[in-house]
This record gives C-alpha cells, structure tokens and sequence, in this order.
C-alpha cells in the first residue's frame, strides 16, 4: 500500500494530497498538536474498515484525473435543446419554425444566419431581429427611418434598388429581378433608384469595303440607350407607395460619354404606362435627368385623374413653359398636394398657367418653382393667386429674378392670407422699398412662421422687424399648440360677439 501512495503522489501530487485528506477524515478525527506517527498514520487499515472494497477509493482517485483531453464535466444537452440545434444546422432543406414553441422559435431565429437563401427566409420569418442582423451584415450605414421603421421592409426594398442600379440591358437576365417579386412584394413600399446602366455597346467591327474614304460618320446607325423597362416591375409590386428615380450614371470613370445620361423616349413612354397602372402610387419623382417639355407632359398626361397620387417632384430637370402648362392641367385633374418645379427653365408663361390653376385649387399645400426665371410678370400672376387661394400653406420663389412690383402684391397677399406658413424670397432683387412693403404686410400677418429673404437687398433693419413679427407669430402658434382648449374656448366666447356684430 505505501508503494500505492507513492506511485499515485508522483502521477500527480495534488491529487495525492487530496486522497490523502479524505483517508485523514475518515479515520474519524485529526490531530492538531504532538507528533504525529509517520507510517501507521497512512495505512490502510481504516479505509478497510470503512470500505470493504480495497481498490474502489483507488479508482476513484483514478476518475479525479484527468487523463483524456476531451473528458469534461459537462452534463448531456437536453432533448430539446439537440432538436433545436438540429433545426437549425437544417433549416436551409427543412425549414421548421411555425409549428414551435414561441420560445423555441426565438433560439431557432436567434442562431439562423442572415446568408439563407430568401425563398426560404422572406414569407417565413418576420422577426425584426433577424433581418435586423440581414441589414448590418450587408449595409454598414442603415436608416430605418426611412424605411417605416421595418428591417425587413428596409432589407428587401434595398436589395431590390441594388439590383435595379446594377442591371444591364441586354446581358443582366431579367429574372433575376422577376424571380424577387413573389417574395418582396408584400415588404416593398418605396423604390428609389439613383443609377440607370445603359446596355454595354461594342466597337462595331468593319470589314474591307464597308465603308469608303468619303463615308459620312453621321450616316452610321445610333446605337440604342434604352435602359431597364419598369413596367413588370411595378405592376408586380401590389403596395408600392412612392417611386424616386434619376436616370443618371455613377462612377463611368473613363468610360464617360453624353449618351450615358439620356433618358429615353421609350424610357418615358415605358415609365408612364407604369406609373399610370399603378393605382397605389401616392409619391412619384423623377429628377436630375433632363426631362424636356415633350417628355415632361408625356408623364403628366400619364397622371392625369391619377386616384391616389400626392406628390410630383420633377426638379432639376429642363423643363419649360409648355411642361409647366401640363402641371397647371394636372393640378385641376387630380388630388396633388405637393408641385416641385425647381431648376428648370419655368418663365412668366408658365407661371401665368400655374398661377390660373392655383387660384380654384383646394388641395395643393406646396409649390416649389426657385431657381427658373418666372420673374416679375410670373411672381404677380402668382401673388393674384394667393389672394384667393385658401390652401397653399408653403411658396419657394427663390432665383426668380423677382423684384420690388412683386413684394407690393405679396405684402397685400400677407395682410389677408390666412393659411400661408412659410415663405422663400431668397437671392432675388426686393430692394429696400419691396422690403418695406414687405414689413407693412407683415405687421397685419399672424400666421406666417417662416420668410426667407436672405441675399434679396432688403434693408437690415426691415429684415430685423420681420423676423420680429415671425417670433411673435412663432410663439403664439406654440402657445396654441400647448393649450387647444384655451384656443378654443376663446373662439367660442367670441362667436356670439362676432354674431352679433
């Protein structure tokens, strides 16, 4: 037995010194002072006599170490726990979710990856959590905002418009994008699309004799620019709210050619069959893509007596007198409520149409015309307006080459328009008596929260009065705003008075 002890000490020491305890306290009791026997104390007399089994405490000892490099003392995973590490290794092949557990669905959701195909993911799992990981994992900067605040929606309209920039005409299969529709389209609601390729064009190759030394170059065929045709795309795509697109081209580097930014005719002609078949479309833009006239009314005639359509935004763009005539029709032949026209080549004429429009409309609340050149003839037509129009709420007249006979009939406008909140005069050419006439409109005016009049050569002191008059009309829409009941109690007491009167 001592030959025992010390071949186990030198297998491993600190174990030997625990077995040795364990004999010590078996014995019943441990002596503290006086010296102790050194042999008889460690036989093996009274484990013998506690255990009948010599060799049991030596194989426990035995168990204690341990010599395999996988032994642990883990116990075995529960029944459930291997089903759902089961699931998930096989989910892509057998995908299990909505016959389980709410709990158990959370383990399974909370370990699947965000690479699965989405004909598996996309009409089985709506945890904000999981497409959640979908979006930071492709996306390094999200904003949820703009998306309803839903990752899957965010997930899929992204992935879509990824798809949209990068298709080529001619050599990107259509069915990438077609495929996608049964899964996004209940998910898509906004498709903004800032890049349109136009198909890859080859070096034509010509053989001897094809052409001869005094060929005209301008006898060559042009080559086509057609870009992606929206129209399967829309239609497939049943709660489509808002379209933003710009037919522009990104990065072409040293491929650079003019004809990489047309917007076609049958670009347009294609986009209004979509759009007008789109009877959910309640936000369409179309910008920075040199929309003319013709094109311009081409998409309006498209618009017209449109059921749901809130917003037209075709800014930045080349569109003229007779495209303005077109937005004047369609603000009489639907519901729009919001006309952006700016950076375009609008004049007076154009303006005079917007202006004829605008004075029955009972719907618009914002019209954005800055940076054409209606100048005075146009801002007057528009002010003529505004003294009967009871609903525009927001005007941007800024670089119109207005001056001071358009200030004269907007002070006029401001002491009894009732429903104008924000104007913008900015960079034109009021001058101190326009800024003046400006400032007595201002002084009857309690509505108007917001004037721009910045680089306009107002006087600093007129300029410094009015925005005296805005704080003033500031707060007091504040105090409204925290107190309705006081506001309207007071238009009650003063009812029978006015009555009366």
């Amino acid at each position: 037995m001592q030959d025992t002890v010390t071949t186990s000490a030198l297998l491993d020491p600190s174990h030997s010194s625990v077995s040795t305890q364990d004999k010590s306290s078996t014995g019943g009791h441990t002596s503290s002072t006086g010296p102790q026997p050194s042999k008889p104390s460690i036989t093996p007399v009274s484990a013998k006599s506690r255990n009948p089994h010599p060799g049991a405490n030596f194989h426990r000892m035995r168990r204690i170490i341990a010599e395999d490099p996988e032994w642990s003392l883990a116990i075995v995973p529960l029944l459930t726990e291997l089903c759902i590490q089961h699931i998930i290794r096989n989910f892509q092949n057998n995908p299990i979710l909505k016959q389980m557990l709410p709990e158990h669905q959370q383990k399974v959701l909370n370990h699947l990856s965000p690479d699965l195909p989405l004909a598996v993911t996309a009409n089985l799992i709506d945890n904000e959590n999981y497409w959640l990981r979908c979006c930071m994992q492709r996306w390094p900067v999200c904003h949820v905002a703009h998306h309803g605040g839903s990752w899957k929606r965010m997930f899929f309209e992204r992935h879509l418009e990824n798809l949209l920039k990068h298709f080529i005409p001619g050599t990107t299969d259509p069915a990438v994008i077609l495929d996608l529709l049964p899964l996004c389209r209940n998910y898509v609601r906004r498709v903004h699309v800032d890049q349109f390729l136009p198909p890859v064009q080859l070096p034509a190759q010509l053989q001897p004799g094809d052409q001869s030394d005094s060929g005209s170059e301008g006898e060559m065929e042009e080559p086509t620019v057609d870009h992606y045709q929206l129209g399967d795309l829309v239609a497939g795509l049943s709660h489509l709210e808002e379209l933003d697109l710009v037919y522009d081209v990104k990065d072409c580097g040293m491929n650079f050619e003019w004809n990489l930014f047309l917007f076609t005719y049958r670009d347009c002609h294609s986009l209004a069959a979509a759009i007008k078949a789109c009877h959910t479309l309640k936000i369409f833009k179309l910008t920075r893509s040199k929309v003319d006239d013709d094109k311009a009314r081409i998409i309006i005639r498209s618009l017209l007596d449109h059921p749901v359509l809130e917003e037209l935004d075709l800014s930045h763009n080349l569109i003229g007198d007779r495209g303005a005539r077109g937005a004047a029709k369609l603000l009489s032949h639907s519901r729009l409520r919001v006309l952006n026209l700016a950076n375009n080549q609008v004049r007076a004429p154009g303006a005079q149409s917007l202006a004829h429009a605008l004075a029955h409309n009972t719907n618009l609340i914002s019209l954005n015309l800055r940076l054409n050149c209606i100048e005075d003839e146009g801002g007057q037509a528009l002010a003529h307006a505004l003294q009967t129009n009871k609903c525009l709420t927001t005007l941007h007249l800024g670089g119109n080459e207005l001056s001071e006979p358009t200030a004269t009939l907007l002070s006029q406008v401001l002491a009894i328009n009732t429903t104008l909140t924000s104007i913008n005069l900015s960079c034109n050419h009021i001058g101190l008596d326009g800024g003046k006439q400006l400032l007595e409109g201002m002084s009857d005016n309690k509505t108007l929260l917001e004037f721009d009049l910045r680089l306009s050569d107002v006087a600093q002191e007129s300029e410094y009065l009015i925005g005296q008059a805005l704080y003033a009309n500031r707060e007091a829409a504040r105090q409204r705003a925290l107190n309705p009941s006081h506001f309207m109690s007071t238009i009650t007491a003063n009812g029978p008075e006015n009555s009366v009167g």
